[in-house]
């Protein structure tokens, strides 16, 4: 397997996932939340599969009038994972996420979050003060409306973040489409890949031909 000259790889990149919860999805407005919890699943189970260190962040989960956990989604694929829970819009400035970012050893932050122009906007804008190269997912991200995702991104880009969307990610960091890394994903680009997965489904089904 050739080396990865992307700038974003396995080896050099950890995620963190923020507040991906059922009413703050509620309250955005993404192309639909059965799109965005798509797309955020992919970007997990791509993180879980290729090794990728992942920290995953809710706010106000427990402890408040009413429940608001991490979508199952996620937990299920990081099962032994426990988000860490806050009560600040800014998950940056809690010591316990600095820490679990910090404990990665990686420079290259991976972010995506709910909302995009409030809690992951405050968490970027951390991020990059202390020094990290950040890109964030806006495809696994949404405003509190379209405006305001679009106007975060503006923001967050002219700060020095990058946008990137999950599955130009997963490219990023396989590359080689003929490597053992790439091929695990198969079925996760089959489940979520949207466009992408009519092709793969399309090529598995030519399988072997008999002559």
């Amino acid at each position: 397997m050739s080396e990865n000259q992307n700038e974003l790889t396995i080896e050099n990149s950890a995620v963190v996932l923020i507040d991906h919860q059922p009413a703050i999805a509620m309250v955005t407005a993404p192309p639909s939340q059965t799109e965005l919890i798509n797309n955020v699943t992919g970007l997990a189970k791509t993180a879980k599969i290729l090794g990728v260190p992942t920290v995953l962040t809710t706010v106000g989960a427990t402890g408040g009038p009413l429940d608001d956990p991490i979508f199952k989604e996620i937990s299920e694929v990081f099962p032994d994972h426990k988000p860490i829970d806050r009560v600040t819009t800014n998950a940056w400035s809690h010591p316990d996420v600095r820490a679990a970012v910090e404990a990665t050893g990686r420079r290259k932050l991976v972010m995506a979050g709910l909302s995009t122009d409030v809690c992951l906007a405050q968490a970027v804008l951390g991020a990059l003060k202390d020094g990290y190269e950040v890109f964030f997912v806006s495809d696994c991200s949404a405003g509190v409306t379209r405006e305001a995702h679009e106007d975060a991104k503006i923001r967050l880009t002219m700060a020095g973040a990058r946008p990137i969307n999950w599955t130009a990610l997963l490219s990023e960091w396989t590359p080689e489409i003929t490597s053992p890394e790439r091929i695990a994903l198969t079925d996760v680009l089959s489940r979520h890949g949207g466009a992408s997965a009519l092709w793969i489904d399309y090529v598995l089904a030519q399988g072997p031909k008999g002559k």
